[in-house]
């Protein structure tokens, strides 16, 4: 045991008494000149006296306590030149300095003579870079941050099973698909099936987790600890660095080669750099999200346990969290967000008028001064189709034949829809808007011409001019079309929203006009056609119970990129014959249904005869439209079976998720691409109409001078 005993009095005088018990003894009495004895057990003594302090000393324990001694009133002493201190009060003398001391440094004024510059500073830069380096070398060490804190949800660190999971399924976007995409769209994809990855991984890690816990518990007595989950980090960062950067470049040489194959140039933009920011930026955004909501479900969670059990409080939380998101997401978000604006902008659209597009002065199209449905009453696009119709004069200047002015007859939604003419339901309106069209037909004399086709339109009214033109040159303008609009929604939304409406609307138009057309005499009633493309051309099957009702009912049809939910497109696909692919499929050796890509060739096979009525589907094997379906998130679409289309590379594959956004992705740019790929089909309506309705006396020079004209001329809209 030791002790220490100080006093200081006021006077700056001290005397200081140690005593210590053990191996040695010591007594230590200073005022100002200090002498220090210690005699201990050893072989020797030590005497020691120090003049350069003349403060007391503080006292010090064994123990670790240390005791600050008390300030001395006054000024500090000065130092004599032997380092010894004066006594207070004596006078401070100036001393000669030695020879042999270095001249006093003089301060540095920049500009001045004479003076010592100081050291140079470090750099700003270089400090920045030591300290950058240094904090990168401790991330570099460890690279996660531990889950300190168990309620923390939102600003966890990753997982690293989701994590290698996400970075997986971003590698997987980056194979190519049906049609080349910008990189933009393709950072688009990263995001969404990186974030879809994650939350795959996330549980299963969590499982594994469980399960091997307790198996490295009993096997190795030990966990895995820290050290080897940085180690796990280190190599998931250096691997993921490594395998991206080989990943976008192969997916820039897959897109390219893509490219090529669809008659595009090679030359292709693809900012890799970008894609990756893009990516990660839309993963962390989607994950954050998912988080927040998780976070408020444990809210409601904790605070619906305060009135019920708490199995009860979990259930009944996770069932009003997934209700508010559903609803949410879908009345909210979608409905009232989305829909509504979307719509509004829409209808506004619907009533404007396309630049160069002027009404028609001629009696045989709706919207002239003797129509039944007036200028404003066809919309947006009902003003395009009948404001774009050729004359007499364009037709023979083409054809070389005279022709007559052919008729197009439009009924907008704006004629029938409410007032008078409408009904109060969905179906009466559309039934009073058929028959608003076959008035229309009586009154421009349509049952009189040689052919007569009803139109599938798409979303907003839209009507191909590539597929309703050719028919009228082919049979001199001697042609009646008749299109009615179901919808003010573009046709992705009307999809989304019912895409049900073109099939109601589309057979009650051509249930009143057949109707109507049985009544003409059987040996000089017109040929009766219906064609349509994209959604139209599913509105038109949705008009017949299936491929005998549509043969039984119309003379022929042409139908152009139906989607993948058409009926009879779907039946004919699902009963093709055997050895067939399914992008070019053959019915019933090809009697009556026929499949084209390159129609010149493609409908010429098989070899067999082709019996009327005729029916020709114009289909790309890229058409993203054609292939879409709900069923590519989980199931391997039979359109990637052997042998694969001409125009789609081998190196496209199906995975779970990633497959459907890839396709999903691809309407959007379905029609950057020239035709026949994509959903671009050109002039192929062409081939289509000079199959299913000939005209007499067309001989191979007209076919070519036609052509030429529908691929030369511009889209009048």
């Amino acid at each position: 045991m030791a002790y220490r005993t100080a006093e200081s009095p006021p006077d700056g005088t001290g005397t200081e008494t140690s005593a210590e018990t053990g191996h040695g003894e010591s007594t230590d009495t200073g005022t100002g000149t200090g002498t220090h004895t210690d005699a201990g057990t050893g072989t020797g003594a030590d005497t020691r006296t120090d003049t350069d302090r003349g403060r007391s000393r503080g006292a010090c324990s064994r123990t670790g306590v240390r005791e600050r001694p008390a300030r001395l009133p006054g000024a500090r002493r000065p130092l004599g030149p032997s380092g010894a201190s004066h006594a207070p009060g004596a006078p401070v003398r100036d001393l000669p300095a030695r020879p042999d001391a270095p001249a006093p440094s003089r301060p540095y004024v920049p500009g001045a003579p004479g003076g010592t510059p100081p050291p140079p500073r470090l750099p700003v830069l270089r400090r920045t870079l030591r300290a950058a380096a240094s904090r990168a070398l401790a991330a570099a060490r460890h690279p996660y941050r531990p889950h300190t804190d168990p309620a923390r949800v939102v600003r966890r660190w990753p997982d690293l099973t989701a994590a290698c999971f996400a970075t997986l399924f971003f590698w997987l976007s980056l194979t190519p698909s049906l049609v080349p995409r910008p990189w933009l769209l393709q950072g688009v994809i990263g995001g969404i099936t990186a974030a879809i990855g994650y939350g795959i991984g996330a549980p299963l890690g969590r499982l594994a987790r469980l399960a091997l816990v307790p198996v490295c518990r009993r096997l190795l007595r030990r966990t895995p600890g820290e050290r080897a989950r940085a180690r796990a980090w280190q190599t998931y960062y250096v691997a993921a660095l490594g395998l991206t950067v080989l990943a976008l470049s192969e997916s820039a040489r897959m897109q390219r080669q893509l490219r090529a194959l669809q008659d595009l140039p090679e030359t292709l933009t693809w900012h890799s750099m970008m894609i990756t920011v893009l990516a990660l930026t839309l993963c962390a955004a989607l994950l954050l999200l998912a988080r927040a909501i998780r976070l408020g479900t444990r809210a409601l969670i904790r605070n619906l346990c305060r009135f019920v059990p708490r199995p009860v409080a979990v259930v009944a939380g996770l069932l009003i969290s997934a209700t508010a998101v559903v609803v949410g997401t879908r009345d909210v978000v979608f409905d009232r967000g989305v829909v509504d604006v979307v719509a509004r902008v829409a209808e506004s659209t619907d009533r404007g008028t396309k630049d160069g597009v002027v009404q028609s002065g001629s009696r045989f199209v709706s919207g002239s001064p003797g129509s039944l449905i007036t200028w404003p009453q066809l919309g947006y696009e009902g003003r395009n189709f009948t404001g774009s119709t050729p004359t007499a004069r364009r037709i023979s200047h083409v054809t070389h034949r005279p022709a007559r002015e052919p008729v197009r007859v439009y009924v907008g939604r704006r004629a029938f829809e409410g007032g008078a003419a409408g009904g109060t339901t969905e179906a009466e309106s559309y039934a009073a808007g058929a028959q608003l069209a076959v008035a229309e037909l009586e009154r421009t004399g349509a049952f009189d011409r040689e052919v007569l086709a009803v139109a599938g339109t798409t979303g907003m009214g839209w009507v191909n001019s590539a597929d309703a033109e050719p028919l009228e040159f082919l049979h001199g303008g001697d042609t009646a079309i008749v299109a009615m609009q179901y919808s003010y929604l573009p046709s992705w939304l009307s999809f989304v929203v019912d895409k049900e409406q073109a099939g109601r609307a589309n057979r009650a138009l051509v249930t009143a006009v057949r109707e109507r057309w049985l009544q003409e005499p059987a040996d000089s009633r017109p040929r009766l056609y219906v064609f349509g493309e994209s959604l139209g051309a599913y509105g038109v099957e949705a008009a017949f119970d299936g491929p005998d009702d549509l043969l039984s009912k119309v003379d022929g049809a042409v139908l152009a990129g139906s989607p993948n939910f058409s009926p009879i497109r779907e039946e004919i696909t699902a009963h093709r014959d055997a050895g067939s692919p399914v992008w070019r499929p053959r019915y019933e050796r090809g009697r009556h249904f026929r499949f084209a890509q390159w129609p010149a060739r493609d409908l010429a096979r098989p070899p067999g005869p082709w019996h009327e009525p005729r029916v020709a589907y114009l289909q790309n094997a890229s058409d993203p439209i054609v292939w879409w379906s709900w069923d590519l998130a989980l199931e391997r679409p039979r359109w990637l079976s052997e042998p694969l289309g001409p125009d789609i590379t081998r190196e496209v594959g199906w995975f779970p998720f990633v497959t459907f956004w890839q396709t999903t992705v691809d309407l959007a740019v379905s029609y950057d691409v020239d035709a026949p790929h994509g959903h671009r089909y050109g002039s192929g309506s062409v081939e289509a109409w000079s199959a299913v309705a000939p005209p007499q006396d067309w001989d191979a020079a007209d076919h070519e001078r036609l052509k030429r004209y529908m691929e030369e001329r511009k889209s009048p809209y």
